[in-house]
């Protein structure tokens, strides 16, 4: 039996019957308040989120050789890539889930979350298997220095062993998204978060395991978290769908549903994740301070750009619903709030990262040249700030009116027409700077904006003549 299968029986048995939860339910309300009070839990979540796995990194920073830290910022990178995979893939169960609800079919929620199960069961096997006996290729098609080769492949290998924990906690974060339920995968991943540090400045502090260590201490908060949410789930007496053991087998229309709207988003985050990786690579070829920098810088926009992709997962749920409710005017009130107020928080990160991202890049560094380095790339991250909140919001919206299509053609053209193709010309000239390749990130973002906008325009123009018919 699939591993992440014995995970959720272990959990023990989920009552059927549950009440319907009030608060689980983004249709009704003031939508402004409704929408913050979803994305602040999911904001958090992030945060913690990228605090355990920059905890990795500023303890390897502080403790270990620079090679541990171009290691540790390879390897996190290609994590980083299968996390957003499986995430993207997730949000089959998040749209499904959402919409029955919104539709008040709680046995239909249940069939969905049971088949997506399945689904990632399957998910778990193969990635497992790809990670921990291609980790050596894996290094190797990231042109990993050679200074930090056996690094790199460690930490790629040790998250590879625990993939079937990344795979569990993107599941049950994505059935509670669906629900409206923000709080619950806050609370575990800070459990986690401390678990994460602990660790961290146990194997990388205290027995000088480097970048194993904090490969180790990784897997380690990602389980904890796990265990924590099916314990969750376990002592809850009420909830807005109906659940049983009986849900969880291979139904291939349930699965098939999850697949054909998760994977659009998946290939999209697994292709923009690549493109990323590719500049990775081309960086790395510039040498280990350099490679040390991005990855340092990589970390560093983890944070600065935590309230779009906050924006980005609670719009999906909470468009998702409305368009179950038949409610698209809500969906689109919505859409213009959460524009507005992560603008305004990207207008002052931006500002922010673009004079200052030194002093940031120093929480993950102590080496002056990877901060120089890493300051150079963050300046061109700085004007992205300005652009994400507008195409992080669209996607969200778009994922949650079952646009998923749409959202890979998007990244897909962001990624492979603009990113790489401008951060490879650009390394080729003489004496090139990291933020001169770092401005293909806020060229791709513009060209992806541009084509959100016209698919909004082309779906309202949809819309009204559907209406007139």
């Amino acid at each position: 039996m699939p591993p992440l299968i014995q995970l959720f029986l272990c959990a023990g048995q989920i009552k059927r019957g549950y009440r319907m939860q009030k608060t689980s339910n983004l249709t009704e309300g003031n939508i402004f308040g409704t929408l913050i009070r979803f994305a602040v839990p999911v904001l958090l979540t992030l945060f913690l989120q990228a605090l355990y796995g920059g905890v990795d990194l500023l303890v390897v920073g502080q403790f270990a050789q620079t090679a541990d830290v171009s290691g540790v910022a390879t390897g996190s990178m290609l994590l980083q890539t299968v996390t957003m995979m499986i995430t993207g893939l997730s949000m089959g169960i998040t749209i499904l889930v959402g919409e029955k609800i919104g539709k008040r079919q709680p046995d239909e929620a249940g069939r969905v979350i049971g088949g997506g199960i399945c689904l990632f069961a399957i998910v778990a096997v193969v990635l497992t298997i790809v990670m921990v006996a291609g980790a050596e290729m894996l290094a190797r098609l990231m042109h990993a220095p050679e200074e930090a080769f056996a690094q790199t492949v460690h930490y790629i290998r040790i998250c590879g062993a625990g993939a079937v924990f990344i795979v569990a906690y993107n599941v049950l974060g994505s059935v509670f998204r669906g629900i409206g339920d923000s709080k619950t995968p806050l609370m575990t991943v800070s459990i986690a978060c401390v678990v994460n540090i602990f660790g961290d400045l146990l194997l990388v502090a205290g027995f000088h395991m480097g970048a194993a260590g904090a490969a180790i201490a990784t897997v380690a908060a990602q389980a904890v978290s796990v265990v924590v949410s099916f314990l969750v789930i376990r002592r809850r007496t009420s909830l807005p769908f109906h659940f049983s053991r009986a849900n969880l087998r291979f139904d291939r229309k349930i699965m098939g549903s999850v697949f054909r709207l998760g994977a659009p988003v998946s290939l999209q985050e697994l292709l923009v994740g690549t493109s990323f990786l590719l500049i990775q690579a081309i960086v790395n070829a510039f040498g280990v301070v350099p490679s040390a920098g991005v990855g340092v810088a990589e970390k560093v926009c983890s944070f600065i750009m935590l309230v779009p992709s906050a924006y980005m997962q609670s719009m999906s749920a909470f468009v998702a619903q409305n368009m179950g409710a038949d409610n698209p005017l809500r969906a689109k009130k919505a859409l213009g709030y959460g524009i507005a107020t992560s603008l305004a928080v990207g207008f002052l990160m931006g500002v922010f990262t673009f004079f200052r991202g030194d002093l940031l890049a120093l929480i993950f560094s102590k080496d002056l040249a990877v901060v120089a380095q890493a300051h150079s790339y963050l300046k061109a991250y700085a004007i992205d700030c300005l652009l994400t909140p507008l195409l992080f919001c669209f996607t969200g919206y778009f994922n949650g009116c079952e646009k998923t299509l749409f959202v890979m053609f998007q990244g897909i053209v962001g990624a492979f027409l603009v990113r790489i193709p401008v951060a490879f010309l650009v390394s080729r000239f003489a004496d090139t700077t990291l933020f001169e390749i770092g401005l293909a990130t806020p060229a791709s973002t513009c060209v992806q904006i541009a084509l959100c906008l016209a698919m909004f325009i082309l779906m309202e123009r949809r819309n009204r003549r559907e209406i007139e018919v």
